[in-house]
């Protein structure tokens, strides 16, 4: 524990005009005021305010700060009011002390209403002072230095997670680099310690492969410069596990192939020397392109200011090199902090002058309650992730635009795999749903595999499209297969032929296939026609003719009643190895004509649809459907009618009432002409089947407000 003339001694070291007697006062206060309190780890209590002290004064902070940082926990843990600290410390202390005092617990309310009702108090408080911000983000980094002392595993994890969610990107946006690391890595220690142990032991065994890599790289460097007559500070250092293991995540990469995980920084007396130094460098190593930044011109939102580029060093290894002026690296270091070591001319009472700071108090007067707010405040700080919740409040972290399906792969594969629907916030909601940070997704399972084709238009995460395409793939192999098989056998029964799989087996040879099972694929999807097949099996026999397949197809009349064998398929997925024309949407029970377009499988039109006749293609890929024997994974078919229907107010109230009672849901409605009596509505609605359809057209039939209705 830092002793009172220790602390004074450190921040005299920068601050030649530090208010000594203040200082000492609040020292001696604290003390007093927490006097035999003790924390979590056995410490006095008055070693938790001391700490946070001193971790602001290793950042240079003026005296004010560190005694507000002295008394931040005087009038929440003592019998002080903020009165009491006024008094004794003026209004300015007072007004820092009451904006880092942390909110007592309302009764009632949930702990996210109790976080959120921090979080904005320490935001408006910030607005008025940044050195609120400043104690707040020490007093955490504290607190996180000594979590290991709480013995409750779910209140670590929640305030590990409550640190990566909201401190440390504050922290990023006030350019405060040392602090954001140290609050990522503790906290990515207690929310995935083995994932951080792995990767701290890849790195111990790199080091073990070579020793003096740092040293060698650093000295190459240094001799370098020293001929360019360069004077220059050069010093090398690792990345974090936590900033190793988010680089993976962002680049879907694996630890071997980041380039960058040892990271070299050039110090240089001004801003012409940066560029001086980038220029040998660029001569004297292989530039990697595509690897350079200038934050000198074009700085980040927090300030920071730096090159960076990427050359195959010395070693003939990639590196990463960082070059900027000592003031620059003190800015990085230390953020918005560095402004008191160079006296700029900064305000520190007027937090609303950072751009980020404005945003958000906007946000905090559009929001009317604390948890939207904070969920909002949120999205801001993370532009490029959402943070959603798991229905036991585990946090899941998604690319922005994410929806539920990404959410259900990113749990398990099979979350995803049977995902049947998902509530989010509780209630049912579509899987086209956007996910916003803070809500809590829960995925309804089916009992079997539920995935289709247009998944893929409602998801954007690497693993669940990986995911989706590779089952897809599987399940439109095997329906190719089923597809093909029947096409085959319905063309030699068409034929008037015995369908033998051993005949068949004999020529695969002729097609350079080994297995049966892709020739059924091959014909299923339009690349093999099923004539080639038969023609290569009886070289010597002629297909038969259109006047011999009348002869056996009167024959067939008699028993079948049909012109042609029907194509009996069972269980294909529409979408995928069956689709239903978009010209036509014929359904269940009309009279059905198929056609097998290359690579995507059968299509069915209505026999009598205009399309049919455009089709240059030979008369044995057009196949007669059985709906009776067609079996689908989909309920409902698309039919289109129009309606004419009177101008009248509550006409299409009673119009929609109509539809719904018979069972069936508007896809989608467009008025395509209007006049003082009528409106003619086109209307795409969900049906079962033929005899479905007919029901809802004469239930329309029956109202007075229409006129006329008739199928498209």
């Amino acid at each position: 524990m830092l002793r009172q003339v220790e602390l004074l001694e450190k921040v005299k070291s920068y601050d030649p005009n530090v208010e000594e007697k203040l200082l000492n006062k609040a020292y001696v206060f604290s003390m007093r005021a927490h006097g035999s309190q003790t924390r979590a780890s056995g410490d006095p209590f008055f070693s938790h305010p001391l700490e946070v002290a001193g971790i602001l004064a290793d950042h240079k902070f003026d005296s004010r700060t560190i005694i507000t940082a002295l008394l931040h926990d005087v009038v929440e843990d003592t019998t002080y009011s903020i009165e009491d600290i006024k008094k004794s410390f003026g209004s300015e202390i007072s007004s820092l002390v009451d904006g880092v005092t942390k909110l007592s617990k309302f009764e009632g309310r949930s702990d996210k209403f109790n976080q959120a009702e921090n979080f904005r108090k320490l935001l408006l408080a910030t607005s008025r002072d940044i050195r609120v911000l400043f104690v707040k983000l020490a007093d955490r980094l504290h607190n996180m230095r000594t979590l290991k002392f709480i013995k409750d595993e779910k209140k670590k994890k929640r305030i590990s997670y409550e640190t990566l969610e909201i401190y440390s990107p504050l922290a990023e946006r006030l350019g405060m680099e040392e602090i954001r690391k140290e609050l990522e890595d503790l906290s990515f220690k207690e929310t995935e310690p083995e994932l951080r142990d792995s990767i701290i032991q890849r790195l111990l065994m790199l080091r073990q492969q070579d020793e003096d890599i740092l040293d060698k790289i650093i000295k190459n460097i240094e001799e370098f410069l020293l001929e360019n007559k360069i004077i220059f500070k050069v010093f090398g250092r690792e990345k974090t596990p936590y900033s190793i293991w988010k680089k993976m995540k962002v680049k879907s990469v694996n630890f071997s192939q980041l380039s960058d995980i040892i990271a070299f920084t050039i110090l240089v007396k001004d801003t012409k020397t940066c560029y001086e130094v980038l220029g040998f460098l660029h001569q004297g190593y292989s530039y990697v392109p595509g690897r350079f930044k200038d934050y000198i011109s074009t700085p980040k939102p927090n300030g920071y200011q730096s090159i960076h580029t990427t050359l195959i060093g010395p070693l003939n290894q990639r590196i990463e090199i960082q070059i900027r002026s000592f003031e620059m690296n003190e800015k990085a270091e230390f953020g918005v902090a560095a402004h008191w070591i160079y006296k700029d001319k900064i305000n520190p009472k007027d937090g609303k002058q950072y751009r980020w700071m404005r945003q958000i108090l906007d946000i905090l007067d559009q929001s009317n309650e604390p948890e939207e707010f904070l969920e909002h405040t949120k999205m801001q700080m993370h532009a490029d992730q959402v943070f959603v919740f798991t229905p036991k409040g585990d946090i899941i972290a998604l690319p922005r635009g994410a929806m539920p399906l990404d959410f259900a792969f990113s749990v398990h594969s099979d979350v995803g795999y049977f995902c049947s629907g998902v509530k989010i916030n509780n209630s049912i909601k579509p899987l086209s749903t956007k996910l916003k940070n803070g809500d809590q997704v829960e995925i309804l399972r089916g009992k079997a595999n539920s995935v289709l084709p247009d998944w893929l238009e409602f998801s954007i995460t690497g693993k669940a499209r990986v995911c989706i395409k590779r089952y897809l793939h599987i399940k439109e192999d095997e329906d190719f297969k089923k597809l093909g098989k029947e096409i085959l056998i319905n063309h030699f029964k068409n034929q008037g032929m015995r369908y033998s799989e051993t005949n068949v087996k004999n020529i695969l040879d002729k097609f350079k296939l080994k297995e049966l099972d892709n020739l059924y694929k091959f014909i299923g999807c339009g690349k093999i026609l099923p004539s080639k097949i038969v023609s290569s099996m009886f070289p010597e026999k002629k297909l038969l003719n259109k006047d011999d397949k009348i002869v056996i197809f009167n024959k067939l009349k008699e028993k079948n009643r049909s012109d042609d064998l029907p194509l009996i398929v069972h269980g294909l997925t529409p979408g995928m190895s069956i689709h239903f024309a978009k010209c036509c949407n014929p359904i269940p029970g009309d009279e059905a004509i198929s056609f097998v377009m290359k690579n995507k499988g059968l299509i069915i039109h209505l026999k009598l649809c205009k399309e049919l006749k455009k089709l240059k293609s030979e008369n044995n890929k057009l196949i007669k459907v059985s709906w009776e024997n067609l079996k689908y994974k989909k309920n409902n078919f698309v039919a289109k009618i129009n309606v004419l229907i009177r101008n009248k107010i509550g006409a299409l109230g009673v119009l929609s009432s109509i539809i719904a009672k018979s069972l069936s849901n508007i896809r989608n409605l467009e008025i395509t002409d209007r006049n003082t009596d009528f409106f003619k509505i086109n209307i795409d609605i969900d049906v079962k089947n033929k005899s479905h359809l007919s029901k809802v057209i004469a239930s329309l039939r029956t109202s007075d407000f229409i006129n006329s209705v008739s199928r498209i």
